[in-house]
């Protein structure tokens, strides 16, 4: 475990793998930690230098009261790549991870190569679903909510498993200001200009029960940059990293082998 000193934050971070490889940046979603990818990373090919951080107000990442913005979200992990001098990277995005993408995507592309849009929008819910998640989280906490997310977030399957439960005591450990900022990032975010104008190979990965962002969702803003790919984890919600990881990481595999990364 790493710390990240940014001056207005500091992130926890983690590197695996091969500390002189090509580098592969992961971000996680709305309520999780950088534990998203455990299942995934020691099923990547060797050559690759596996980054992944906490957002802010997530994980073990300090915690800036809110509101956060998504260009705020973006500059964090902006400065913690400069610090580790990443260039030339691909960058897998969950959910709100999946926006960050995108942000830093068109800000930086001597960082970003190549990007997976996972379970992700340029444009999430609506204002009006953010909020009421936002109040409901100020008058009752997260607990109030995590019911309700486990059915987005996992197939019917998977909540029957107690493995579900590592992942409700993951949301509702979240700092309440922490999930909070992050809901007004995303809240306040419409990525379809600026995605639409990205030149770069694109992976789009959906879970077909996924009830946060729906395939269709996925499948519409990966199709905005040209050439993309897509494809669909069928049995997985929001989180199929965590679901089916042997599917997931041999799609990433294929991606970064396409793309020359590996």
């Amino acid at each position: 475990m790493k710390m990240a000193d940014l001056g207005d934050v500091q992130l926890h971070y983690r590197v695996d793998g091969d500390p002189h490889g090509v580098p592969i940046v992961f971000a996680n979603s709305l309520g999780t930690d950088l534990r998203l990818w455990d299942a995934v990373v020691p099923l990547l090919p060797p050559g690759l230098r596996i980054i992944r951080y906490d957002k802010r107000g997530h994980g073990l990442s300090s915690l800036p009261r809110p509101p956060y913005t998504m260009g705020g979200l973006v500059r964090d992990v902006e400065r913690l790549l400069d610090m580790l001098e990443v260039r030339d990277a691909v960058f897998v995005g969950l959910s709100i991870g999946g926006m960050i993408a995108q942000g830093l995507a068109v800000k930086r592309f001597d960082i970003v190569r190549a990007m997976v849009l996972s379970n992700t929008g340029a444009k999430i819910g609506t204002p009006e679903i953010w909020q009421q998640r936002i109040d409901a989280v100020r008058e009752g906490g997260i607990e109030a909510l995590a019911d309700a997310t486990m059915e987005r977030w996992f197939s019917r399957d998977f909540r029957a498993r107690p493995e579900m439960l590592l992942w409700r005591n993951m949301l509702t450990r979240t700092p309440a200001d922490g999930y909070i900022g992050c809901s007004q990032a995303i809240s306040g975010t419409d990525f379809y200009t600026p995605t639409s104008g990205l030149r770069l190979p694109t992976l789009g990965i959906a879970g077909s029960e996924d009830g946060g962002t729906p395939p269709d969702l996925v499948r519409e803003t990966t199709e905005l940059v040209p050439g993309s790919k897509f494809h669909l984890i069928r049995r997985a919600g929001h989180l199929p990293c965590v679901e089916k990881p042997e599917e997931y990481a041999q799609v990433l595999t294929e991606f970064l082998r396409e793309v020359g990364h590996i």
